[in-house]
């Protein structure tokens, strides 16, 4: 696992640079990312070549967190877990997840402006939990020089490794890294990166294995739904404006019979003439609000479906694109598709973030349903319909983000991870009996 004393540290540069590194030295290298995140996935999936699955006790859960370490295993030669804020930060945190599956970890520790302090903060995250804690990677180095003070102070923590400065880094905006497709030259970026990150091989190669067993109890829940959704084609937006999209969700809608198809609203593509249901994940129509006021076929394409009754699931940045309008961070005005009354207003401070879950028990029969997820936005709607649910915080089950219903269009902030609750995840794209 690579985590950190805290969020902004560069835990995902150094675990780009480390991955990109050991692929350029023949090694299969498959990584998984610590709770809910979208960006950080893309941007290491470019830097190993393969998908970036969530890890996480509480929303992906522990049997299906170890199933997915355990094919990992099978093919690669390298595992590597990006942590989430500081390595002992949240319930579960990076460090319960590390200890749950008995994972080392590697901190990656700031010090541009510190030198042998750095041996002192490697000590103290080692034994506050305590973790096995078998390296550190010192970011942000100014020269070699100073790599020697890190090295020196360390004690019995090896210095695994050194990133020295970046002139160029990995963009970031509001919702934080840039998307990859955004970045001009991202290959050659992370080229750069691993070159600059100077890996201690011999130690590197030292590092202890870890055993991960297929757990039998792992995707029950999966197999006892069947395919409700058998027959079924499933048009998902996907593009700059809606890029928030877990590789896991894609996974459960095929596996629950759903032949997938794509389209780009920014683009100005209708719905695929095939899709039985639509999918608007989260992504970033703020920032492109312009364009897709122009895209004047899939406005049309959308208000048709709907009209038509075709089943929606529009979640965060897909629900803003769905309402009346939308004020972006400038104060400029832009309409959107008008399905939902009201209108969204960007805003400076975060106004929600955390794990939540949306529980029913309207399809019922033996058990209620939960489908767990995230939220994090920096809008507010404002609107006067009234939700007819909401989901329920994790950390404390206080209300969380409400739920809207027009027609068959459900809409809310809330993000969701689909294995979670693979029933309740059919019922948002079939159409409710009247």
């Amino acid at each position: 696992m690579v985590s950190a004393i805290a969020s902004g540290q560069g835990k995902t540069t150094t675990t780009a640079a480390l991955a990109r590194k050991l692929v350029r030295l023949g090694k299969t290298v498959r990584i998984f990312k610590t709770g809910p995140d979208f960006i950080d996935p893309m941007i290491l999936e470019r830097a190993c070549g393969f998908p970036v699955y969530s890890l996480d006790l509480w929303m992906v859960g522990q049997a299906d967190s170890q199933a997915m370490l355990a094919d990992a295993a099978l093919s690669a030669d390298v595992i590597l877990i990006e942590g989430v804020m500081g390595l002992y930060d949240g319930n579960p945190s990076s460090a319960d997840l590390a200890r749950t599956f008995g994972v080392s970890v590697v901190a990656v520790l700031d010090a541009s402006a510190m030198a042998q302090t750095v041996g002192a903060i490697a000590l103290g995250l080692r034994d506050f939990g305590p973790v096995n804690l078998v390296g550190v990677i010192a970011n942000r180095v100014a020269s070699e020089g100073h790599a020697h003070m890190v090295a020196e102070a360390m004690r019995d923590i090896p210095l695994l490794g050194s990133l020295m400065r970046q002139e160029q880094v990995l963009p970031e905006r509001h919702l934080g890294l840039v998307l990859p497709d955004e970045v001009s030259h991202i290959d050659a970026l992370l080229d750069r990166m691993a070159d600059q990150l100077s890996l201690d091989i011999e130690a590197w190669n030292a590092l202890p294995l870890t055993t991960f067993s297929t757990p039998v109890e792992s995707s029950v829940n999966r197999k006892a739904v069947g395919t409700p959704l058998q027959g079924k084609t499933i048009a998902i937006a996907r593009d700059a404006a809606f890029a928030f999209l877990y590789p896991a969700n894609l996974q459960v809608l095929a596996e629950l019979g759903a032949a997938l198809v794509f389209f780009s609203p920014l683009a100005n593509e209708t719905i695929p003439p095939q899709a039985d249901a639509l999918y608007l994940p989260g992504g970033y129509p703020e920032l492109h609000a312009e364009a897709l006021t122009q895209a004047d076929q899939w406005l049309a394409a959308v208000r048709d479906a709907h009209a038509a009754g075709m089943p929606m699931w529009a979640e965060c940045g897909g629900m803003m694109a769905l309402t009346e309008g939308l004020t972006d961070q400038s104060g400029r005005h832009w309409p959107m598709a008008g399905l939902l009354r009201g209108q969204v207003v960007m805003q400076q401070r975060l106004a929600a973030l955390g794990g939540q879950a949306w529980s029913s028990t309207e399809h019922a029969t033996d058990h209620a349903f939960s489908l767990r997820g995230h939220t994090f936005h920096y809008s507010r709607f404002e609107t006067t319909l009234i939700p007819i649910a909401h989901t329920h915080k994790q950390r404390d089950g206080a209300q969380g983000e409400a739920v809207y219903q027009h027609g068959n269009l459900k809409a809310s902030y809330f993000h969701a991870y689909f294995p979670s609750d693979p029933a309740m995840t059919a019922s948002l794209f079939l159409t409710e009996a009247r």
